[in-house]
This record gives C-alpha cells, sequence and structure tokens, in this order.
C-alpha cells in the first residue's frame, strides 16, 4: 500500500516535467515550421532588411540550401521532378513532412523516386515576396540547372501546390519573354560556381530560356488560377475597417495591411511584375496580365473536394478544397480547348472530400501523379 501511494506521489511529481518533455519534442519535430511561416507572413519586409532569416530560394538537400553545381547529378537523361511548395510551406512536405520524424510515411518525391526512377528536386523559397520575383527567379535557377547538367537532365516535370502553382506559370511567362533581369532582383541563395550572372545593370540573352525545351508536364495541385477567396475576404475587412475610422479598427486595419507581398498577390493571382506595380484602386479589380499556357507541355488541374456531395453544389464549388474555390482551382486558362498552344494538353481530375492540405499526401493523389508523371 505504502509502496502503491509512494508510486502514485512520484508520478504526480513528474507530470510537469513529461509534459515539459512531450512539449519539447513536438516543438523539435516542428521546428521546420517556423522558418517558412515567418516569410510567408512577412518575408518580404524580412528580405528588404536582410535579415538573416529571409529564406532564399535555392534547391535543398538534407534541410541546407544546395547550389547547382553542388547537386551533383550524374544519371543520364534522367527524368527530373521538381517539387515546389505554397505559401508558408517548405520542402519537407513532399517527403515526410517532419524534419525529427524520418520513421514517418513518404510521400510522393521520395515514393516516386523508389516506384518510378525518376530524380526528385525540392525547392524552397521566400513566399512572403511577390509571385512574379519568385517567378523571375526560378526561371533563372532552373535555366542553370540545364545549363549546368547538359547531360543529366533528361525530360523536366514540375509539380506546384498551391502557391507553388503559380511560381510555375510565372516563371514559364519570364522564361518565354526573357525580359531584363538584374543581379540584385533575383532572390536566389547561391549560385553555381561554373556560371556568373551578368553584372548588374546588364541582360540576360534574348532566346527563351532552354529549361523549356526540357519540361514535359505541369501538375497543379489546389492551385488559386484566379485568386483567393480568403485573402479577398481579408482585403474586404482590411477596407471595411479603414472606413470606419476609428482607432481600434485604425489599429486593426494597419496590421492586417502589413501581411507581406505574396498574400497580397495570391488574391487574384499576380503573376507578372506589372500587375502589383499598377495603381491599387479599391473600387476597381487590378488588371491581370494574360500568362497564356506553354506549347508542347502537358498540364494536370488537380483540384480537392473538400465538402461532401450532400451539400449543395454552389457552396461546395464555392469552398473547393477549403483554400482554394474549385472554379480558381480549375483556372479559366485551362477551359478553351480550342486556344491551346501546339502540343499542349490539359486534364484536370477532382478529388471529392480532400482539403488544400490533403492534397500533399492524398493516396489517389499519388496514384494520379505515379501514372502521369
Amino acid at each position: 500500500m505504502l509502496r502503491r501511494a509512494l508510486s502514485t506521489l512520484a508520478n504526480t511529481a513528474l507530470l510537469p516535467v513529461r509534459g515539459a518533455t512531450l512539449l519539447y519534442r513536438a516543438g523539435r519535430a516542428h521546428q521546420h515550421f517556423f522558418q517558412p511561416v515567418l516569410n510567408g507572413a512577412l518575408g518580404d519586409q524580412l528580405a528588404v532588411r536582410h535579415d538573416p532569416r529571409a529564406i532564399a530560394l535555392s534547391f535543398r538537400r538534407g534541410g541546407q540550401d544546395v547550389p547547382v553545381a553542388e547537386l551533383g547529378l550524374t544519371e543520364f537523361k534522367q527524368k527530373t521532378v521538381i517539387f515546389i511548395h505554397g505559401l508558408m510551406g517548405d520542402e519537407l512536405i513532399w517527403q515526410t513532412g517532419f524534419q525529427d520524424a524520418p520513421e514517418g510515411p513518404l510521400r510522393y518525391g521520395p515514393r516516386l523516386a523508389a516506384e518510378a526512377g525518376c530524380r526528385p528536386l525540392y525547392l524552397r523559397y521566400n513566399s512572403g515576396l511577390h509571385i512574379s520575383e519568385n517567378g523571375r527567379a526560378l526561371s533563372l535557377l532552373l535555366t542553370e540547372l540545364v545549363e549546368t547538367y547538359p547531360e543529366a537532365i533528361g525530360e523536366l516535370v514540375l509539380v506546384g501546390h498551391s502557391m507553388g502553382g503559380l511560381l510555375i506559370r510565372s516563371a514559364g511567362y519570364y522564361g518565354s519573354e526573357q525580359l531584363v533581369v538584374s543581379k540584385e532582383q533575383l532572390p536566389i541563395a547561391k549560385l553555381s560556381r561554373r556560371k556568373k550572372l551578368p553584372t548588374a545593370h546588364s541582360s540576360l540573352p534574348t532566346a527563351k530560356a532552354p529549361w523549356l525545351a526540357h519540361l514535359r508536364a505541369v501538375f497543379l495541385l489546389g492551385v488559386p488560377h484566379e485568386g483567393s477567396y480568403l485573402e479577398q475576404n481579408g482585403l474586404l475587412v482590411e477596407r471595411l475597417l479603414q472606413r470606419i475610422n476609428l482607432f481600434p479598427t485604425r489599429f486593426l486595419s494597419e496590421a492586417i495591411a502589413r501581411r507581406s507581398n505574396g498574400i497580397k498577390d495570391l488574391g487574384q493571382a499576380l503573376l507578372v511584375d506589372e500587375d502589383w506595380q499598377q495603381p491599387d484602386d479599391p473600387a476597381l479589380p487590378r488588371p491581370r496580365t494574360t500568362v497564356p499556357l506553354l506549347p508542347g507541355v502537358h498540364y494536370h488541374v488537380l483540384v480537392g473536394d473538400w465538402l461532401r456531395a450532400s451539400r449543395p453544389q454552389a457552396l461546395r464549388d464555392y469552398f473547393g478544397d477549403g483554400m482554394v474555390g474549385a472554379a480558381s482551382a480549375r483556372g479559366q486558362v485551362f477551359d478553351d480547348e480550342t486556344a491551346l498552344p501546339p502540343g499542349t494538353t490539359v486534364r484536370t481530375a477532382r478529388f471529392a472530400q480532400q482539403h488544400h492540405g490533403g492534397l500533399l499526401y492524398n493516396a489517389e493523389v499519388y496514384q494520379y501523379l505515379r501514372q502521369w508523371v
């Protein structure tokens, strides 16, 4: 009896210690989320201040930025699949999802490597920057990749989740246009020692980016091609608070207005510099530059359907996957088959009762990727 009582007292005394240990372990397992979330919320401001916490666009391996020259790609003409996360995400969401839980279930990247024999590469970027800034940088990084490894890169496949899909479309626009780009404009971590950037005031060559010749397929998972209703509603709240014009509402509206440029761009899916550089008229939506699909590319548009089929169709379409409406995820640019460039195809797949984050680890989504990659 005494032994049992002493044991109970000991266990009770140790509860705070055990709870703190569990809390510490949970924090360790999720610590990799902090920097991407911070960058998604305020990354543009971190970049302006040259804050060391600001993420620079780079390939990633083993939790570290990897310059292109150090990727060490050797397999001849291997199909290369590049995974691009969304707002406040990082490269680990394509692998296991947890930095300190390697025993967790493998996700799309490692499984495709094992089962389809492709080469996965993972990208990380500052999702608080303008989408067009990251899109230009992505185009340049892909150019460096194919020029550094001309014998190793075969077909190129791009997989983007949410904002990551918009980066892909923006990169395609800038890769096709080859606009003037300065060194200071490119948020890239480290460039290959084999390749030098132009000087700050010189331009890139006028030919189309060479990575476009390798691009075979693009997979767009839960991408807000027509904008995010969450950001649209956030902007509406900000403007309503401004109109009330009391001290508490001014304080709240100013706090909301500090959200990053990347989040603001999601409201209308602004993919080109000129779109967000226009003066903002609260009474009118910003005019958007048309970003056409790329010729010879097979597009796969994957749409989540979060609500049950018993719910009204209008409600299901509005909420879509819980973060992106169904119409926005389908995208108007993919609807008109008569306007597709030569050799371009579009395939749309809808996944029932699948929320936005679930598109990253759903078995049916993986089987779709496995079939078409």
